[in-house]
């Protein structure tokens, strides 16, 4: 499916990375942008009567519109909206609405290994994957990122979630520079027919894929993609949220959440 309509999550702490990204995936993909600016905020306090918005949260969307047009400038069809809610529970119900009509969302990472987000509620971007029906694209809450998608790592697993993925991928991975199709498996024979099919499939979309083995015993599994990523010098991440990944044994969702706290590069989640 073409990319047609992205929708970027901004909010005032570090959305300029983002913002940025998604302007540059809009023109190459010649997509309608649409920021939606969302983050939690305490109502205004006047004796007992208690006004929404709050003077400060005006303030903080008053200037992610202002960014947005900047960055949006000569740019066809840009839309910056303003989601208006306050609670945490009402943040992430709104972002993951507005995902359902978008086809990729772009969202910052939840908060793990220093980060901090004091305006985003906690495990906003698991929560979205797993309700907007859409594909996500998380970005490191540390760092700038150029095109993606050049040297994409596929984590794969012969099931529903990591075959979304895979699909979802294709317009972000299309002339890629090198692919690789990486599984965890308990023994050396495991997935080799399911991953020969996902080759295949990369193949008839014109994207040529090697394939790696990795054997390992469920410990440190996200961890070693992870890490497998840094040394292939991987720009994007392409994995199925709460996929098992061929270890039934872990809990469902751990490897989500882990790679969404550690990660260190982009990363497309779909469910």
């Amino acid at each position: 499916m073409p990319l047609k309509t992205l929708l970027v999550h901004l909010d005032h702490d570090d959305a300029d990375a983002r913002l940025a990204m998604a302007v540059s995936l809009a023109r190459q993909h010649e997509a309608r942008l649409i920021g939606l600016f969302a983050e939690r905020g305490e109502a205004r306090k006047v004796g007992i009567v208690a006004t929404w918005p709050s003077d400060s949260y005006r303030e903080a969307a008053a200037a992610s519109r202002a960014a947005f047009l900047r960055a949006t400038e000569g740019l066809s069809g840009a839309e910056w909206r303003d989601a208006a809610r306050g609670s945490p529970a009402e943040v992430v119900r709104a972002v993951a609405q507005a995902a359902h009509a978008a086809d990729l969302i772009l969202m910052g990472q939840d908060e793990g290994a220093g980060q901090h987000h004091a305006s985003v509620p906690p495990g906003m971007a698991e929560q979205v994957i797993l309700h907007a029906g859409t594909p996500a694209l998380i970005l490191p809450g540390a760092g700038r990122f150029g095109r993606i998608g050049r040297r994409p790592l596929i984590a794969w697993k012969n099931g529903r979630e990591a075959a979304r993925a895979l699909k979802d991928a294709l317009p972000l991975i299309a002339g890629a520079e090198e692919t690789v199709v990486v599984t965890f498996v308990a023994k050396p024979d495991d997935e080799r027919e399911s991953v020969e099919h996902a080759l295949h499939h990369l193949a008839d979309h014109g994207i040529r894929a090697r394939s790696e083995c990795l054997v390992v015993d469920g410990v440190g599994v996200m961890d070693m993609l992870l890490n497998r990523a840094a040394d292939l010098g991987s720009d994007l991440l392409v994995m199925g949220a709460h996929s098992h990944y061929g270890f039934p044994h872990m809990l469902r969702g751990n490897g989500t959440r882990y790679v969404l706290s550690a990660m260190t590069l982009p990363v497309l989640m779909s469910n």
